[in-house]
């Protein structure tokens, strides 16, 4: 073969290649793992019953970076026992350590590096262990700046869990982050992920959504996976919809306009448990579904 030749296909594959790797691809994730309680268990939805399906179904769709809500400290600890090779980060909302609900960033350590975090409280007095407006409870969002091992590039993610309750207190925390975002230091891209216990049709969405600042990965995928509402109430079977008969979404990822979407999915995958009397029931592994999002840099 002509030498010259083959220089220019060695160097078209260098090329190749170095794309494909630099790319900034990852599967990110908001997941509402339920918070544990004694009537779950009661009804069969336990959660030392629910954990290994929750923690197979973010194995098998290979969430690379995700947030969680509700979930209390002894909870978070099991999932990362049942996640080889992840770690998180977050405080309870209720004193900045163990106690209350806690909004955590897991992460994959092989392809993520944390470079910094923190946490403020979704209220007037940011800073500060707070209740916000007219919310019933505490809330908290969590941040970590994060370095892409493969690409190189740093980004900033938010994760939070708005009041179910409170409706002033919804539209101010959806000020108050995008106040944080542009308050940062350094230009980075971002992502903001959580249960926003509102749908798409909300103040406190379009608040975000028509920001400039961030956009809704629902709006921006060119590929959709979506037959279901992502609150399920631990009905398999069941499903909620807006007024104008779309699927409600109240589990939103929103990114910068940095990346790039490549797909959008609500899964919906669900698990089997057998009664004293040996009929099978099919159950979801919390009352919420997953929202997984593939994007590049």
């Amino acid at each position: 073969m002509n030498k010259n030749l083959l220089l220019c296909i060695l160097f078209s594959l260098l090329l190749v290649s170095c794309g494909h790797q630099n790319n900034g691809g990852m599967n990110v994730a908001t997941y509402n793992i339920r918070i544990i309680n004694k009537q779950d268990s009661i009804d069969g939805n336990g959660w030392t019953q629910r954990l290994p399906h929750i923690a197979d179904v973010i194995k098998f769709h290979g969430f690379d970076i995700f947030g969680t809500q509700e979930g209390l400290r002894p909870a978070l600890n099991d999932l990362k026992s049942s996640l080889q090779g992840y770690d998180y980060i977050g405080v309870g909302c209720d004193d900045g350590a163990d106690a209350g609900g806690n909004n955590a960033i897991f992460y994959n350590t092989d392809k993520f590096d944390l470079l910094d975090n923190g946490t403020f409280w979704l209220s007037e007095t940011p800073d500060s262990i707070s209740f916000g407006w007219d919310a019933a409870y505490r809330r908290v969002c969590t941040w970590g700046k994060f370095r892409h091992r493969e690409s190189g590039l740093r980004f900033i993610y938010y994760n939070l869990h708005l009041d179910h309750i409170g409706t002033v207190a919804q539209a101010e925390s959806a000020k108050l982050i995008l106040r944080k975002i542009k308050e940062q230091p350094e230009p980075l891209p971002v992502i903001l992920s959580g249960d926003f216990n509102v749908d798409q049709n909300s103040e406190s969405y379009r608040l975000i959504n028509q920001s400039g600042v961030l956009l809704d990965a629902y709006d921006t995928a060119p590929l959709r996976y979506i037959n279901t509402s992502t609150f399920n109430n631990y009905d398999p079977h069941g499903s909620f919809l807006t007024p104008s008969g779309d699927f409600q979404r109240i589990d939103h990822i929103f990114f910068s306009p940095d990346f790039t979407v490549k797909k959008y999915g609500v899964l919906t995958d669900t698990y089997r448990t057998q009664n004293t009397d040996s009929t099978i029931i099919s159950r979801v592994p919390s009352d919420h579904y997953p929202v997984m999002v593939t994007v590049e840099l």
